[in-house]
């Protein structure tokens, strides 16, 4: 059974396309992980914005998205 990853901030469980998406921002040894809501805060752009982007990044074939 895998590991359930949960948000550093507001403790969400996190999907593993947001875990990617974390991955993507800060490294794939990230040690604090964010929700997107929290990751849009963190980063000062919209929730929908890093939705649109992980959309993106599936299309381009990425192995760290769903």
């Amino acid at each position: 059974m895998k590991k359930k990853v949960k948000c550093n901030i507001c403790e969400e469980e996190l999907d593993k396309n947001t875990v990617g998406l974390n991955k993507k921002f800060h490294g794939s040894k990230v040690v604090k992980v964010f929700c997107i809501n929290c990751l849009s805060v963190h980063l000062d752009v919209s929730g929908e914005d890093l939705l649109e982007k992980i959309e993106e990044f599936k299309s381009q074939g990425c192995l760290l998205f769903e």
